[in-house]
């Protein structure tokens, strides 16, 4: 396979300064698809990509080939294994349904510290993959936002070089539990169901003869301006919020009343109990 510009070859020691600069931590990682790409586009414009290199797998050409052109401090190895041998953290970003086949072929050393993204792969079973012990693994949920450092990541156990690494692209959010983490994993899954509300909504206006771009000029700026405002609303909760943009006997408070009575709110959260259910194995 011919060499990319900036790639690694066989004969190159990933860690030698000649090829990822004077950095403090390397980052490795195994898969570069669109999380893997996020995260990595958040770390090298946070405070913590001053001090850090990153390496990547070759899998994807055209993501590794942008980020290399992108990003200085971008490696693209050979080969999985050189990443492994190169990186000092090690993130997995492949696809759950061919994580077995990719990581039994690589050798990680004990002292490397594991991260994974894997979705549906708890740490059992990473660690009859990797060989690595069940306390050196971390897992995480970033969301395609940390790319503009606004992401926030559930990570399970608590580590300190996962917190640093999220909290560099946003805010890392520590689980006390694998029960926990499940539970912000379900919570994760209703970014579609975010964007579908919006979409019905939108139809609807489209409906009543309003044009799909004004609908959307006006749905997008609001509910952008509602989660803002809950960011902003420190020590509020959501009851409180909704009180506060319900005024008594109107229309809002009328809104989510038929939403519940008609039965909105025991649908949502059986698709909720459903998607843990399925988490949960």
């Amino acid at each position: 396979m011919a060499l990319l510009m900036g790639e690694v070859s066989e004969n190159q020691v990933l860690n030698d300064e000649s090829v990822v600069g004077v950095a403090r931590v390397v980052y490795g990682f195994i898969g570069t698809g669109t999380i893997a790409e996020a995260i990595i586009d958040g770390l090298m414009a946070s405070a913590l990509g001053a001090t850090s290199s990153v390496i990547v797998s070759p899998r994807n050409e055209q993501v590794s080939s942008r980020l290399r052109a992108r990003y200085p401090k971008v490696t693209v190895a050979q080969s999985n294994q050189q990443v492994v041998d190169g990186c000092e953290i090690l993130v997995l970003a492949v696809r759950w349904q061919v994580a077995h086949e990719v990581l039994r072929e690589v050798l990680i050393p004990a002292n490397t510290t594991v991260i994974s993204v894997i979705a549906a792969t708890d740490h059992d079973a990473l660690a009859r993959w990797t060989g690595v012990r069940v306390e050196r693994i971390v897992r995480a949920i970033p969301l395609p936002f940390v790319a503009q450092r606004e992401g926030v990541t559930a990570i399970y156990p608590r580590d300190q070089a996962a917190s640093e690494l999220f909290d560099a692209m946003g805010t890392a959010v520590c689980c006390d539990s694998k029960a926990e983490f499940d539970q912000l994993a379900v919570a994760s899954a209703l970014m579609g169901t975010y964007f579908g509300v919006l979409e019905l909504v939108a139809s609807w206006l489209e409906a009543k003869g309003m044009s799909s771009a004004k609908a959307q000029s006006y749905l997008k700026p609001l509910f952008a301006s509602l989660g803002n405002f809950a960011r902003e609303s420190a020590g509020v909760g959501f009851t409180g919020l909704r009180g506060e943009f319900s005024t008594k006997g109107g229309l809002n408070e009328q809104v989510f009343r038929d939403f519940e009575n008609q039965g909105g709110g025991a649908a949502l959260l059986a698709a909720l109990d459903n998607v843990l259910n399925k988490i949960e194995g």
